[in-house]
């Protein structure tokens, strides 16, 4: 099985699955963190590099006040759990997005645990945290034309390549597999840019009952793909 160096995925469908259960909101977002603890040990038994899950989106912050709360302490609470864990796997912390938005202690925390963890070489999770798409390529576009005002020459000798470099992700392979559950059939503002030639698998299960054999059905189907990148194969 040819296991896609880089995956991301849109964690959907905590809140139907508490639903569903006739549970709060905030059970399903307690079981989606178990989920993920599950798939992160799934990826590094299957070889992947790295895992971009969509923790919390940058227009997330427009949802109550009191369910925010809750998932910033949810996010320390399980950063400070899970780094024994991690390091244990041999996991690389890291984490995307615009980071001065969180609370402090949540910011504190996620600064924390990136630096226990930063001499392992296994698998980088990726956190994306206050993130969008749009935004990261703003951002980078704004970061370019500050080096280009004093440098106007890097204006025509800029290609993809030297913008990626511009971008949260640089230094890391673009996704080759996107996985979106609850059944959506949208990419949300994830990884615009690095998902241009991105596999995407769209799966109505609810993320808190993903698991390491729907993992491994959404890379299988990954593996039937014809991955052309646009060319013709003779």
């Amino acid at each position: 099985m040819n296991v896609p160096k880089h995956i991301g995925i849109i964690m959907d469908g905590n809140g139907r699955w508490a639903r569903g259960r006739g549970l709060p909101r905030t059970a399903g977002h307690r079981a989606g963190t178990d989920a993920t603890r599950a798939i992160v040990r799934a990826c590094g038994e299957l070889g992947v590099s790295y895992l971009t899950v969509y923790v919390f989106s940058a227009e997330n912050w427009g949802r109550p006040s009191a369910e925010v709360s809750m998932l910033m302490d949810l996010l320390v609470e399980m950063t400070r759990r899970e780094i024994r864990n991690l390091n244990a796997s041999n996991v690389r912390l890291l984490a995307i997005g615009d980071l001065e938005k969180l609370p402090p202690k949540t910011r504190a925390e996620m600064k924390k645990g990136i630096e226990e963890t930063s001499g392992n070489t296994g698998l980088g999770l990726i956190l994306a945290i206050s993130y969008g798409g749009r935004a990261e390529i703003v951002n980078a576009a704004r970061a370019f034309a500050r080096e280009a005002a004093d440098n106007p020459g890097l204006i025509d000798a800029l290609d993809e390549g030297g913008f990626s470099e511009y971008m949260y992700t640089r230094g890391v392979p673009d996704p080759e597999l996107i996985i979106r559950t609850g059944g959506d059939w949208r990419i949300s503002n994830f990884l615009l840019w690095q998902a241009a030639y991105a596999e995407l698998y769209i799966t109505d299960t609810l993320w808190p009952d993903f698991n390491k054999e729907a993992l491994i059905a959404a890379i299988e189907d990954f593996n039937r793909r014809d991955r052309r990148f646009g060319k013709v194969k003779e």
